[in-house]
């Protein structure tokens, strides 16, 4: 099946020679030059993933991806300036799934898609979707299969790598996992991403629970290891 990625960039020449690079791929491009356009874009026609430069003019692509998040878990990689560390930062704390910095190389762009959508097909687990793809742990469900996550009943929308991190967690609770492993759970060995970027998706995960129940605590940081989901007690 062919993948639709959705282009947003204001800059001619990267919406030109990006879309080019990618439809030599396979993939089906449609192209946005700001955050309005994209916006009723992406609302009537979904994608399998979104690449969003964030600098851009009327609707930037933070506006964006805040809006975007309100509805859709889409997986989304920002393109970012080339030392800009805050907007990467902020990017990922709001739900972005990876990010570049720009200029960048169209095949590591290539590449960056592609790991992202293996993941979300991992997420999914349509494979073998009857083996383990429900984790239950007390409150938590997560559903490999649907790509679905409860906690006390109440959905919670989770990014695939939010996703991947929380099953990593939580499938082996009170066991440590440091950031080298959930980088490998979430991004796969292909990818490389700093310390910072880990820290960034948890805050987020723990972010979305309390939103739902303010007492949430299951996850668990240990300063200068990693992070275990709290065993039932």
């Amino acid at each position: 099946m062919t993948n639709t990625i959705a282009l947003v960039d204001d800059d001619q020449n990267i919406l030109t020679s990006v879309t080019m690079a990618l439809e030599a791929e396979g993939f089906d491009v449609r192209t946005y030059k700001d955050g309005e356009e994209a916006l009723r874009g992406l609302s009537q026609r979904p994608v399998d993933l979104a690449v969003l430069d964030i600098k851009m003019p009327r609707l930037d692509g933070m506006e964006l991806l805040q809006r975007l998040r309100k509805s859709s878990t889409v997986p989304v990689i920002f393109l970012t300036s080339k030392d800009d560390e805050v907007d990467e930062v902020l990017g990922l704390r709001m739900g972005a799934d990876d990010y570049i910095k720009k200029p960048f190389s169209q095949r590591l762009l290539i590449e960056r898609i592609r790991a992202l959508l293996r993941r979300q097909d991992l997420a999914a687990d349509e494979a073998n979707p009857t083996s383990d793809a429900i984790i239950t742990r007390g409150d938590l469900v997560l559903d490999g299969a649907r790509h679905m996550c409860t906690w006390k009943g109440r959905p919670v929308a989770l990014t695939v790598t939010e996703f991947l991190i929380l099953r990593a967690l939580s499938s082996r609770p009170g066991h440590v996992k440091n950031r080298d492993q959930l980088m490998d759970a979430a991004y796969g060995d292909s990818v490389y991403v700093d310390d910072r970027t880990i820290d960034s998706h948890i805050k987020r995960v723990r972010k979305k629970f309390k939103a739902i129940d303010d007492a949430f605590n299951e996850i668990e940081t240990l300063y200068g290891i990693g992070y275990r989901y709290r065993e039932p007690g």
